[in-house]
């Protein structure tokens, strides 16, 4: 393995691990709310385009780089819309903020 090789595999590694304490307590805690959803919207078509520069590229290690970051921001994405839509429903429908998916609500009449 050449040297800028097996520095763009460590840095890789170190860029992956370094981000997923905060991926692991998100998915974890689902505590998105100091997250700006217009920053993680630019993120990820920042990302999207990126991709077509990457993926034109020889398969190396920035490949697993930029796919770990597409995932991870993804997920942060969806994350903090899902907590903001949840936000919403409970300050339209407070008693049925708790509710699952599909439940009937107490407060509508069907």
């Amino acid at each position: 393995m050449d040297i800028p090789l097996l520095a763009g595999t460590l840095s890789t590694v170190v860029f992956a691990v370094s981000n997923l304490p905060m991926l692991r307590k998100a998915l974890r805690t689902r505590d998105v709310a100091s997250y700006s959803v217009s920053s993680l919207l630019m993120i990820n078509c920042a990302n999207a385009a990126y991709s077509l520069y990457v993926f034109s590229l020889p398969f190396g290690p920035i490949w697993a780089l930029h796919a770990f970051y597409v995932v991870s921001c993804g997920i942060m994405l969806v994350l903090c819309l899902r907590a903001r839509r949840l936000a919403c429903d409970k300050e339209t429908h407070p008693s049925g903020g708790n509710q699952p998916v599909g439940a009937p609500r107490p407060d509508v009449i069907a």
